[in-house]
């Protein structure tokens, strides 16, 4: 083999090494902020959806309980009176909306609308680390949202947002890796030191951006799990939805919780 040979194959070599060793880092890094938002392989978490208009006024609420478990499966009970009886079956790819006077499960997609900009899949998935693959394009400055509280004006917020600290952070550009997810693309920023999420744009599978998400920890120096995600659409209001995990405990639902054949007939669920 001539030099010329023996250079080129060592370049590709370390460009291949390169590739996987960045892969390998950003399942990493996509791991360790899957862990400030779902703490269990197996849990349950009691959820707040809030919407807000435009000049921070409330405009609707529900309530849900979410049993996220293992294998890309969750559940979706309803708990505010409109709703009641009402649930969201995820397994896989696959999503069924079980109406309590229906005897058939509807298939739905995850970009079904729960509440304001709330899809059915924001509620029912908490993992990154399972359903995307990417490249991590570099480290920014990223500004640390402090606090939950609403702005009384979108005037207000944009004050608000310009007096917030900042704080290095690693980019990462994320493709989805299977069918059934919300967003087909997301750029993703982490903290560079705790790998905590901090904001993330959320892109539809026509590369549009439909929605811009933040996320509120439980506390500002150390956090160690997010309380709140903000999603800022992008498409046709300017309205924020608020969505506010209000409690987690860890919990294995009974396996026939998970058939939806089982759960047209509307079994009571404790």
């Amino acid at each position: 083999m001539n030099p010329m040979s023996i250079l080129r194959s060592t370049l590709s070599l370390a460009a291949l090494l390169a590739c996987s060793a960045q892969a390998q880092d950003v399942s990493t890094l996509l791991k360790a902020a899957d862990k400030f938002r779902m703490s269990a392989d197996n849990l349950q978490v009691d959820t707040q959806v809030s919407v807000l208009n435009a000049d921070g006024s409330a405009d609707r609420e529900r309530r849900y309980k979410v049993f996220a478990q293992a294998g890309r499966q969750s559940l979706v009970i309803m708990q505010s009176p409109s709703e009641k009886g009402q649930k969201v079956l995820m397994l896989g790819d696959d999503f069924w909306l079980l109406m309590p006077e229906s005897q058939r499960p509807l298939r739905i997609t995850p970009m079904q609308k729960l509440l304001g900009d709330a899809s059915t899949g924001d509620i029912a998935t908490l993992s990154w680390a399972d359903d995307y693959s990417g490249q991590l394009i570099g480290e920014e400055r990223c500004t640390v949202t402090a606090t939950a509280a609403a702005p009384a004006s979108t005037a207000a917020a944009n004050s608000a947002r310009a007096d917030l600290p900042q704080q290095p952070c690693l980019h990462l550009s994320l493709n989805a890796t299977r069918k059934g997810v919300t967003y087909q693309r997301i750029e993703l920023w982490l903290g560079k030191t705790r790998h905590q999420p901090l904001k993330a744009d959320l892109y539809v599978l026509s590369d549009k951006l439909a929605k811009q998400a933040t996320f509120i920890f439980d506390q500002a120096a150390a956090p160690t799990m997010v309380t709140e995600m903000v999603l800022t659409d992008q498409v046709s209001n300017h309205k924020t939805t608020h969505v506010r995990y209000l409690n987690r405990k860890e919990r294995q639902v009974p396996k026939e919780w998970l058939n939806p054949m089982f759960l047209v007939r509307n079994p009571p669920l404790d």
